[in-house]
């Protein structure tokens, strides 16, 4: 019987087996072309599928969306709005303030709820200067303000140089350049051993960073720290050069580092006074700094002696001694300019021996662990027990942590976290996203775990800045160990850092804690803050947040893409809503 309209139309259960067979067919056809190989949901410290070379975007039907719901989005408000940090710029609570004797205006007052607008780009704003030029040199529209240049002119901290600003190398402390000032400390201190014993950094009051900068030569990882003050746009522009760095300030709370983190401070005029409020701010460094680390002091009370500098020199020799900090050198250079370095003890044996208890030492049983919006000490912090210093750089990153959990999984759980990091970047992430690594100079890891992400990009010409959220387990002790940096941080809140300053940002598992707490799209305008024009996020998480996570980027005109059904990939662009005339 042939086939016809005719017959179709008489006997109408043939119509409806075709059209069932071509759905089936459909339906096999359509499955085998979207089946992709699916990496089982686990935890970021367990195995997961490291051949992925050959990987193939695989983007679901559903994900075609341009972020419906979502087209409201409006430009920050203010002539300020540029440089926008919501939980430093909260002007309606620093008026309020009933004190600003320790710096509280300097301090996090963020504002509930999050402010869900877009920070509008600088008029002329280019793609960043690369590294290793942008040590020396950097766009001027990018970070339009010249007060430091005109108030640190004889200093050589930065120059205007028509379309560029300038950084040659120059400090307040450092007369001779920044050169001559770190070879003139390993002159005083040989066994400081840049880049060996030496690894991690942190420079108080860091100016325009160029003592970090100038050290990463030498394989020294320096967290830089200054707050947002009337010193105009430092971090910034620290940041905008390729230096790590974060916008703090020691006045009432604790740093967000864990204890005996750092092998060396560094202060060259940093405008600290450390033996305020009964020396706390001193407590602090020596909360944070490792035990055997050293303290370097380049300031006028080392070496003017005029009756002011005078008085400070003395209460800082009671309140170093207090501490049981020793002087290990103390010299002056050619250019008149001086520096004193303490070392602080290996074991808690010297507090014991002290004549008077006075600091205190910290009662450990009632002191808080944390470092997230808790006041500063008042009291000496106990050095462990088993306290010995890393192995040299670079066997310290590959080693078992000094700070370690003494589980018995532990060390098996930190290997295997290490070697799946190393599998995961050198066999997917370098080639295999799309990403122009060559243009990737800072990066965040913002759920760090051990920091193995971090470790396995080390052969690259970038940083990493290693996040450890509040909420979490506390494994930020272990990524100094490593020799690498990191803060705490509560991602439902804004993050210290100006806006453009990040060229990647990284997150494994992140968003299914994160939105129990608050909402996805407060974390991802802080990306879009964060993050700079051209800059990329690679987040791993499972399907259900991605898809979540696409929909908003895609509001904000970002591109993206989703490898594996657990991986996404987006890139943002310089897309700005409309500012109303």
């Amino acid at each position: 019987m042939p086939l016809s309209v005719q017959n179709l139309r008489r006997y109408p259960f043939i119509a409806s087996l075709i059209l069932l067979l071509i759905s089936v067919a459909f339906f096999i056809l359509t499955t085998n072309t979207l089946r992709q190989p699916i990496i089982t949901k686990t935890s970021p410290f367990r195995e997961i599928v490291s051949n992925v070379t050959n990987s193939v975007t695989y983007v679901a039907s559903d994900e075609v969306d341009s972020g419906e719901g979502l087209d409201n989005w409006k430009v920050c408000p203010g002539p300020l709005a540029v440089d926008y940090i919501p939980c430093l710029d909260n002007w309606k609570v620093i008026k309020s303030l009933k004190s600003r004797r320790h710096m509280e205006h300097r301090e996090r007052h963020c504002p509930d709820p999050n402010p869900r607008c877009l920070v509008p780009l600088p008029d002329g704003y280019k793609v960043p200067v690369s590294w290793p030029k942008s040590r020396d040199m950097i766009w001027f529209d990018n970070v339009p303000h010249l007060k430091l240049v005109e108030y640190k002119k004889e200093q050589n901290w930065v120059k205007r140089s028509g379309d560029y600003l300038l950084f040659p190398g120059g400090g307040t402390q450092f007369k001779e350049g920044v050169t001559h000032y770190i070879q003139y400390i390993e002159k005083n201190l040989p066994k400081i051993g840049w880049g060996k014993r030496t690894r991690v950094i942190l420079d108080v009051g860091c100016g325009v960073a160029s003592f970090g900068g100038y050290l990463m030569d030498k394989d020294v990882m320096t967290m830089s720290f200054a707050p947002k003050d009337e010193h105009e746009a430092q971090i910034q522009f620290a940041l905008e050069r390729g230096i790590p760095a974060t916008l703090s300030v020691i006045g009432t709370q604790r740093l967000t580092f864990p204890d005996n983190a750092f092998d060396l401070i560094h202060c060259a005029r940093c405008r600290v006074h450390w033996d305020g409020d009964g020396g706390k701010p001193l407590l602090e460094l020596n909360r944070i700094l490792r035990p055997g680390g050293v303290f370097i002091w380049s300031a006028t009370p080392v070496y003017r002696d005029d009756e002011r500098d005078k008085k400070v020199w003395e209460s800082m020799v009671a309140l170093t001694e207090s501490i049981c900090w020793k002087v290990v050198a103390k010299s002056f250079d050619s250019s008149g300019i001086g520096l004193v370095i303490y070392e602080k003890p290996l074991s808690s044996s010297c507090y014991e021996s002290r004549k008077q208890n006075n600091p205190p030492l910290c009662d450990e049983n009632i002191r808080p662990n944390t470092s997230w919006y808790t006041p500063l000490d008042g009291c000496i912090s106990a050095i462990p027990v088993k306290s010995t210093w890393p192995k040299p750089w670079p066997q310290r990153l590959k080693s078992k942590p000094l700070s370690l959990s003494t589980g018995p999984d532990a060390e098996r759980i930190f290997h295997e976290d290490t070697r799946r990091w190393s599998e995961v970047v050198t066999n997917f992430y370098i080639g295999g996203l799309g990403v122009n690594w060559s243009s990737v100079r800072n990066v965040m890891d913002m759920n760090a775990g051990y920091g193995g992400f971090a470790a396995a990009l080390t052969d690259l010409p970038l940083w990493v800045m290693n996040v450890v959220p509040v909420n979490g387990p506390d494994t930020l002790p272990v990524i100094f160990d490593r020799g690498l940096i990191g803060i705490y941080h509560d991602w439902c809140e804004s993050l210290n850092t100006y806006p453009r300053t990040y060229d990647l940002l990284h997150s494994s598992f992140l968003f299914g804690n994160l939105t129990q707490r608050c909402d996805m799209l407060d974390g991802a305008i802080e990306m879009d803050r964060v993050l700079r024009p051209g800059g990329v996020v690679i987040v791993e998480d499972t399907t259900e947040m991605l898809k979540k996570l696409k929909h908003i980027l895609r509001s904000l005109h970002w591109s993206t893409t989703i490898h594996h059904q657990r991986f996404l990939v987006g890139k943002k662009g310089f897309w700005r809503p409309q500012t109303e005339s």
